[in-house]
């Protein structure tokens, strides 16, 4: 790696994945998490990247659309780079300008199938249950201007099972999170 990476979370639910990420990179010598932000001020993430030692920024949806207040913030840090780990807002125009094919994502289905607006969390895996899947996974992506369309990074499928519930599929999806995404945010760093 040629310089330094200094890594922008942002989640807005309970964190487990973005906890899985600041773990895996807490000495690492290239990487480091510089900051959590959420648009959830009541999100269990906080919790966890405070106990990690990771700063937190908290900001409203107006905040992240219509100002440029949060991209200062990333500026601010030195931020080069950022991790959606369960975030559930669209990205605006003006930060995928300012960090051009910089921002990752991960999502719990084999994109394309169950992606788009409004398919995050169980409702994913309720989708998959509904539609008789056989097989379902994770899909790693780069972040472009639209809900789960940028560029394929990295995918892994587990099984379903037909008397799995959605939420032994979920289980299943984010055991394959857990120990995927740290790895695939560091290679993707490399390259």
């Amino acid at each position: 790696m040629s310089s330094f990476a200094q890594i922008a979370i942002f989640a807005s639910g309970s964190g487990t994945n973005a906890q899985a990420v600041i773990q895996y990179f807490q000495h690492h010598p290239f990487i480091k998490i510089n900051l959590l932000l959420s648009n959830n001020a009541e999100a269990k993430v906080l919790e966890r990247a405070m106990a990690l030692g990771v700063d937190t920024f908290v900001f409203t949806k107006s905040q992240f659309r219509e100002s440029d207040e949060v991209l200062n913030e990333l500026k601010r840090r030195k931020i080069t780079h950022m991790v959606l780990a369960g975030f559930l807002l669209q990205v605006p125009t003006h930060f995928i300008k300012a960090f051009p094919d910089r921002i990752i994502n991960i999502h719990p289905s084999l994109l394309p199938k169950f992606g788009g607006k409004g398919m995050y969390g169980i409702k994913v895996q309720e989708a998959v249950k509904v539609a008789g899947e056989y097989e379902t996974g994770i899909t790693i992506h780069e972040v472009n201007e639209h809900y789960d369309e940028g560029k394929i990074i990295f995918q892994a499928a587990c099984k379903v099972e037909s008397a799995d519930t959605h939420f032994d599929i979920a289980k299943r999806v984010q055991e394959l999170e857990h120990q995927h995404f740290p790895r695939i945010i560091e290679q993707w760093l490399k390259n």
